[in-house]
């Protein structure tokens, strides 16, 4: 059995016992609590239970894994819709209320997100999904002993990345840069942030169904990738080990064996870093670095909470989570970041999720996750859609390919994947 097979069928049982152990519970008798599908796993789902653990109502907690859609379309066959999901893309909430498959959802009074988030999340004029967490996609990771100084503006991270690839080679030092490329999103938010920074009045318009894959913006923010990408010596082992390695060990290479000096990765880097850390020192982050001193745009992802047709206090737990209260253990805790700009920054227990939090309230820099805009199997997931595309151009760019090849060969594949998701040119 091929393994995409096998995952898949890993899905249908997990969502058909889930299934079971909800319908079971439903009928034992005393208080029916309200059931959420989430994505997240080991310290986010401990987290979030502990979130909804304040809510006047039981709530029992799924975690689908990764493949949260085909968890759901599963569940939906098997008539046991959760009553809550967490999903992870924007475009998973419109196509579920296009099925007809969500009730309409109102926030509380205390909630407002930056109208570039907030805006995802309609269908024919009415709400479907209200964001409940953020992620801050444009930071650079490492450790101060190992990079005294940051680059300030993107050339200066080209020369930085020369010179420690040379050192590298010369006496065997740490690699500049860790990537997991394993993980294909690691990949697009390299290329979101490089988009963002060279093309910001056209990154939204690669979401629509007009884009144009093969145009100059996408082009020139893939000369630059690859200009950076192949650096002899820029990955830990090189790029063919770079895409066997997942993020996590790409985390572990800059905090743990400080096999690399630098790590792109979002504000979440910093609940993996932690039981990783060697001694007292702390990974510190920088801005994504842009043309110019400062950075460019700012990416964010986010997850969002919908309630399915006819669920039973679904909509009733979703505005709850939209309330600025109701993720305090979560923000004690550490490794969250609110959507809702009424959360206080002194909420926040560390100087540095403060600081990001501002960023994220900063008027017209937010750019949200590209490949989470995009429509069906074009959207980021394992081995398929823009995340793979871009793994091939990683692979060609380390592998010695030239870059103009490399990126008519890309290009080529991005607009064929976007007309057979129903859109692009």
């Amino acid at each position: 059995m091929r393994p995409a097979v096998r995952a898949r069928r890993r899905t249908l049982l997990r969502a058909a016992a889930a299934g079971a152990t909800a319908l079971a519970a439903g009928c034992s008798g005393g208080t029916r609590s309200v059931q959420v599908a989430v994505v997240w796993s080991t310290s986010e789902l401990d987290r979030f239970r502990e979130v909804v653990a304040g809510y006047p109502a039981p709530v029992q907690v799924v975690s689908a894994g990764n493949d949260i859609d085909a968890f759901l379309r599963a569940r939906h066959l098997a008539g046991t819709s959760p009553d809550v999901a967490i999903l992870p893309r924007p475009g998973l909430v419109t196509e579920y209320a296009e099925r007809g498959w969500l009730s309409p959802v109102r926030a509380s009074t205390g909630y407002a997100v930056p109208a570039e988030l907030g805006e995802l999340l309609t269908a024919e004029g009415q709400r479907y999904g209200v964001w409940v967490k953020a992620a801050h996609k444009s930071l650079v990771w490492h450790l101060p002993s190992m990079l005294p100084v940051q680059p300030v503006d993107w050339d200066a991270l080209v020369r930085r990345t020369q010179e420690l690839a040379a050192l590298a080679r010369r006496d065997g030092g740490p690699a500049p840069l860790a990537i997991g490329a394993a993980d294909g999103w690691v990949l697009t938010d390299w290329f979101e942030n490089v988009l963002a920074d060279v093309a910001p009045e056209s990154y939204n318009a690669l979401a629509r169904p007009d884009a144009d894959w093969q145009g100059r913006p996408v082009r020139e923010a893939l000369d630059r990738l690859a200009g950076l990408w192949s650096i002899n010596g820029a990955f830990v082992g090189g790029g063919r080990r770079a895409l066997l390695t997942q993020y996590e060990e790409s985390v572990i290479q800059v905090v743990h064996t400080r096999r690399a000096v630098m790590l792109v990765g979002a504000d979440f880097t910093a609940d993996v870093a932690n039981p990783f850390r060697r001694g007292s020192e702390a990974p510190v982050t920088f801005r994504f670095p842009g043309t110019q001193p400062g950075g460019g745009p700012l990416i964010v992802g986010g997850d969002a909470a919908v309630a399915f047709a006819d669920a039973r206090g679904g909509v009733e737990l979703v505005e709850w989570l939209t309330r600025a209260d109701s993720f305090q253990p979560w923000l004690r805790a550490g490794g969250y970041l609110s959507p809702n700009t009424n959360v206080t920054i002194g909420s926040y227990r560390d100087g540095v999720g403060q600081r990001l939090a501002m960023e994220m309230r900063a008027p017209g820099t937010l750019r949200f996750d590209l490949s989470d805009q995009l429509p069906g199997a074009f959207t980021g997931s394992d081995g398929v859609g823009i995340w793979r595309i871009m793994q091939g151009f990683f692979a060609d760019v380390t592998d010695g390919v030239r870059a103009s090849e490399a990126i008519r060969r890309v290009t080529g594949l991005l607009a064929a994947a976007a007309r057979s998701a129903g859109g692009g040119r």
